[in-house]
């Protein structure tokens, strides 16, 4: 089918029944690189994770000779030539409805395959941009994981055990349009905006520039699953901003805490992330680590995208 990728044309054509090798044999020659995964899990196998997917059949061959149960990993973004958007529902935040929010605002249009996962989450696959680097982020609030640059995921027939049952992750709709490329970047600031600046004499605790007072407030808010990232965007900031290092740990230890942070947790997040804009001229989201997202709860029937 003219527009899609090799990925969703390879797993179209997988039998049923395929084993976890064949597919990983069949999206190697495709062009598609795979790495291997845990049994029935989501951990990588190899010591260097996703960065050691590999389109060598020898490889493949040996990795899946050993494990023969493994599930398939894939990188996402350029590695692949695929992003996803990947719902979930954990603790109170059910990522259908987010997903149905961003739909409404026009901001999902163009997927090429949906896969309904294990957890009956949802994997929405889009073309990656050409040329263009989009990094991997997380929206733990909302229920949403961008998978891009820096990322991976697991493909079909992986599968997990849920509640005591075998389940797979399963390709349920291909699309007939022809596919386009996702805004991540516009996606991420409608779940997750950035705290707001404030301009004019109303300012308040502005230092250097950056406004201590409200990325505090903003690091007080975090949730679980998305405290680290933040805290370290906000060290990160005010690093940039040349706030001293010493104001930044007193500020954000308290803010940390009010987040469920320990002292020590903060103590290493902001030191770290000092060290990162010392040293790299990157943005604290062009250096982030891939985020892994969160293990799946309560399941809901997958739902499919207009």
């Amino acid at each position: 089918m003219p527009g899609l990728s090799a990925v969703t044309q390879t797993l179209m054509r997988l039998p049923p029944g395929a084993s976890t090798g064949e597919a990983a044999m069949v999206l190697a020659i495709a062009g598609v690189p795979v790495f291997p995964v845990a049994v029935n899990g989501k951990q990588p196998l190899t010591r260097h994770g996703f960065h050691d997917a590999t389109t060598n059949l020898d490889q493949i061959r040996h990795w899946w000779s050993s494990t023969p149960g493994a599930n398939v990993g894939m990188p996402t973004g350029a590695a692949s030539g695929l992003v996803v958007v990947d719902v979930d529902i954990h603790g109170t935040a059910n990522g259908y409805v987010a997903l149905d929010r961003a739909d409404n605002a026009g901001l999902l249009a163009g997927w090429e395959a949906l896969v309904q996962t294990p957890s009956d989450g949802l994997h929405a696959y889009y073309p990656a941009t050409p040329g263009t680097e989009q990094r991997s982020w997380q929206a733990a609030q909302a229920g949403i994981d961008f998978r891009g640059d820096g990322g991976y995921i697991i493909v079909p027939p992986s599968s997990r055990i849920i509640d005591g049952q075998h389940c797979v992750y399963r390709l349920e709709q291909v699309t007939g349009d022809r596919p386009q490329p996702l805004d991540g970047g516009r996606l991420r600031r409608f779940f997750d905006p950035p705290p707001p600046r404030t301009h004019g004499p109303q300012a308040q605790a502005m230092d250097n520039g950056v406004n201590v007072e409200r990325l505090a407030a903003w690091v007080g808010r975090l949730q679980e699953g998305e405290r680290n990232h933040g805290l370290f965007w906000a060290a990160c900031t005010m690093a940039e901003h040349h706030v001293p290092p010493g104001q930044t740990l007193d500020v954000l230890t308290t803010a940390g805490g009010q987040a469920g942070l320990s002292v020590r947790e903060v103590t290493v997040t902001v030191r770290s992330a000092y060290r990162t804009v010392t040293t790299t001229p990157t943005s604290p989201s062009a250096t982030s680590p891939p985020l892994e997202h969160p293990p799946p709860r309560t399941a809901i029937p997958v739902r499919s995208l207009p």
